[in-house]
């Protein structure tokens, strides 16, 4: 039995505000924090942030400037182990960086002899082939590797990777609980019968043109022009998403006529106050991968826009497919899939409701392996 506080390094892209991001961070507080208490254990989580002050404040745990070289040695000198993960972090499709930077925090925590968990990773694409021999050398000195998708782990197997074995589990956002005392709340939004339905709109800058953005502005004006609804723009990652959402409801123009609303939460970065606003929809219209996640683990139907193929692998879980891609974009074809989801929630509730209760008791997975080890190496 362990008797003191297991310190753990949590690696990640935190502090930049990312209500995704975020999302992943606080579900794998959660995970960690509820397994530890069921064996028994206590765990202490220090985090990597870019911005210390604030993560210290949103989670009541403790950060580190993540690129602090010298903060960061002596965070992982004095812990028990580290956790790299989730989200997207192995990836050189936004920048060449990411893969060295979050490969090095791990080998850091290698060197110093603490072990070290891969946490329901996203990995991918990984374009340049220099990195293969770097992720292979990395994780086969972990204790533990899972993966978010199947794809993920096909890729982990072309690189080589032997051991440890990979696990592939749902996105640590699937298990992410709404904010305490709000279902009652919640629930009495949802009987009021006066009020339209609810789309969720989660849009950001992706094609330089926008003509994804356009795109979907004409969507949605076709179908506030066939329904009563109440498009509720929710961003993801501040600012930019709501400059993204604000250059679509000025293509939107005045709808008022229609009898449908336009409005959009602004500046909210706690992950779960987020989730309750998804969990009010009735659909939720994504680019952002974490708004599907948000929607889908609260039996809210997500209409996908690919800019990833993370988006197609996460929609194929739960038994759906992009309605287009940032590339191609048919704003009827948005109307028309948005309406028969709005017509038919009950029944994609009823088809996938299984499929969803199993992928957010499997999003605990990694936490279960992590406690389990600490347990036995204590």
């Amino acid at each position: 039995m362990v008797t003191t506080a297991q310190t753990i390094i949590i690696s990640g892209y935190y502090g930049f505000h990312n209500s995704g991001d975020e999302a992943v961070l606080k579900s794998i507080l959660t995970a960690l924090e509820e397994e530890s208490r069921q064996a028994g254990i206590t765990i202490k989580p220090v985090v990597l942030s870019s911005d210390p002050a604030w993560t210290q404040k949103m989670y009541g745990v403790e950060a580190v400037p993540r690129m602090s070289l010298g903060e960061v040695r002596r965070a992982i000198k004095n812990s028990d182990g580290l956790i790299s993960g989730g989200g997207s972090l192995l990836q050189d499709a936004t920048s060449p960086k990411s893969i060295p930077y979050y490969l090095a925090i791990l080998k850091l925590a290698q060197w110093a002899g603490k072990p070290t968990f891969v946490y329901a990773q996203g990995i991918g694409p990984v374009q340049r082939k220099i990195f293969y021999p770097m992720i292979r050398s990395v994780f086969q000195r972990c204790e533990y590797v899972s993966v978010r998708d199947e794809q993920s782990a096909a890729l982990l197997g072309t690189m080589k990777l032997k051991n440890p074995v990979v696990e592939v589990v749902p996105d640590p956002v699937m298990g992410l609980p709404l904010p305490p005392g709000s279902e009652l709340h919640k629930a009495a939004t949802e009987t009021d019968q006066d009020q339209p339905p609810i789309v969720g709109i989660s849009v950001r800058y992706w094609d330089k043109e926008r003509r994804d953005l356009k795109s979907i502005a004409d969507g949605l004006k076709k179908l506030a022009a066939e329904r009563r609804v109440h498009l509720r723009f929710l961003p993801f990652h501040l600012p930019d998403d709501e400059q993204a959402s604000r250059m679509v409801m000025d293509l939107l123009g005045d709808i008022r006529g229609t009898g449908s609303l336009v409005s959009m939460c602004e500046q909210v970065t706690d992950p779960q106050q987020m989730l309750l606003e998804v969990s009010r929809c009735s659909l939720m219209i994504g680019m952002r991968l974490h708004s599907l996640i948000y929607a889908a683990s609260h039996q809210v139907p997500p209409l996908g826009i690919s800019y990833d193929p993370k988006i197609d692998h996460f929609l194929s879980r739960v038994g759906s497919q992009p309605v287009g891609t940032t590339e191609a974009l048919d704003g009827q074809k948005l109307a028309n899939e948005s309406m028969r989801l709005l017509d038919q929630r009950s029944q994609w509730i009823e088809s996938q409701g299984a499929a969803i209760t199993l992928l957010k008791s499997e999003a605990r997975l990694p936490a279960q392996h992590i406690v389990n080890y600490l347990c036995r190496k204590g």
